[in-house]
């Protein structure tokens, strides 16, 4: 099985697609899962843009093959973030307008998560200064 994920960086900017990084490719990953199913990717916190809660997409694949080839998709989902740790994040530096995007968002009015968002919001530990861990078990 293999993970795919993508995200925003703390602008709320997608690279490939919004206006001024669709030459750039960042924040997106691939990793084959291991012998007990689980991935890991190392990356920033995203920001917060208008009418999105803080999340990270993903892509469950059954193969490395597939999730290359963008075929065969077995779960497209959205790991959401919590409140708390988005506030200590957007505290600081370079996440200005996610402190004002965030204030006018809930995950009751975030277009996707409003249709229920218990199995994925994620479980996250750590701190601004160690680093944070997101866990999300997602049944395939």
């Amino acid at each position: 099985m293999t993970a795919l994920i993508w995200q925003c960086d703390r602008e709320g900017r997608y690279s490939l697609y919004n206006d001024g990084v669709t030459v750039e490719n960042y924040l997106r990953g691939v990793q084959e899962a291991d012998d007990k199913g689980q991935v890991t990717f190392r990356s920033i916190f995203p920001g917060c843009y208008p009418g999105r809660w803080p999340h990270v997409h993903f892509e469950v694949h059954g193969s490395l093959a597939d999730a290359t080839a963008a075929r065969s998709i077995t779960n497209t989902s959205q790991l959401a973030l919590p409140k708390d740790v988005s506030d200590r994040v957007y505290a600081t530096d370079g996440y200005s307008e996610s402190v004002r995007n965030l204030s006018e968002l809930s995950l009751e009015s975030d277009m996707v998560f409003s249709d229920g968002y218990d199995q994925q919001l994620a479980t996250v530990t750590g701190s601004v200064e160690q680093g944070y861990t997101a866990t999300l078990t997602v049944p395939v």
